[in-house]
């Protein structure tokens, strides 16, 4: 089985990729591996997809050969393990607050003697192949990569905690929810988000865990990554169709009207 992500959040090399949330269509891994990207950030927590979607959007990007992180739309255990079982390589959880909670999420995802979760085999995630049992369940646990969401004040409190458990690959900031958490909505460069942002890199570079979040733009990506984030994920679907979209419109309407005159 591949383990592609694993090996991507072991290095501190930035890796680049892209957020769907809206265009789970057969071709999306291939068009993003043509660009690229190293990973496919795939929402189900604002999104709307369901598992269904997932199942398929899992096999897309294997045969585009592109890691895919599945953010499901809670912690609850039957989000986590169903993401697993249709074979999600990364798992992403939103508001981690503790590290007990941290935990739980590991033993959502683990296999035992690492964690708790229900074993079905030969299914989705281990290719549909037969195998012994014993095998099965260490591969699994070697493949499954857990990424973090710190987008709380508690999350921030608790990120060197959360950033020390085994079993966790990667903190990820969520920027919006954080900035509201601390009382600052969208206020980016106020010295409060500043410092929160400090103590999670901080925290992974303690415990050597990979850190990542979601950028609106390159020059701001590449400013995050000098600064300590290798998991760099450019925008998302609809919002590079949307500005593309709506600067060649723009562009052509302007280009009209001057040569109409």
């Amino acid at each position: 089985m591949a383990t592609g992500l694993k090996k991507l959040a072991k290095s501190r090399q930035i890796k680049i990729g892209h957020f769907v949330v809206e265009f789970a269509t057969p071709g999306i891994g291939h068009i993003m591996k043509s660009a690229g990207c190293d990973f496919v950030l795939f929402d189900m927590e604002h999104s709307g997809f369901g598992f269904e979607t997932l199942k398929s959007a899992v096999r897309y990007m294997q045969a585009a050969d592109l890691p895919l992180i599945c953010r499901v739309p809670s912690k609850e255990y039957h989000h986590i393990a169903r993401a697993c079982d249709m074979g999600a390589e990364g798992i992403m959880l939103p508001m981690v607050g503790t590290a007990a909670e941290a935990k739980r999420i590991v033993d959502s995802v683990k296999y035992v003697p690492h964690g708790l979760r229900g074993v079905a085999l030969q299914v989705a995630h281990d290719d549909y192949r037969a195998g012994p049992t014993r095998d099965k369940l260490a591969d699994a646990n070697k493949r499954t990569t857990i990424f973090a969401q710190i987008e709380t004040a508690e999350g921030v409190e608790n990120a060197d905690a959360i950033a020390a458990l085994d079993g966790i690959d990667c903190l990820w900031v969520g920027h919006f929810d954080l900035s509201a958490s601390l009382g600052i909505p969208g206020e980016f460069d106020h010295q409060r988000f500043k410092g929160a942002i400090d103590r999670v890199i901080a925290a992974t570079r303690k415990h050597k865990k990979a850190l990542g979040r979601l950028v609106p733009s390159v020059a701001q990506g590449i400013e995050l990554n000098h600064a300590g984030f290798d998991f760099v994920c450019y925008s998302g679907d609809v919002w590079v169709l949307h500005n593309a979209l709506k600067e060649a419109v723009e562009a052509l309407r302007a280009g009209a009207a001057t040569q109409s005159r």
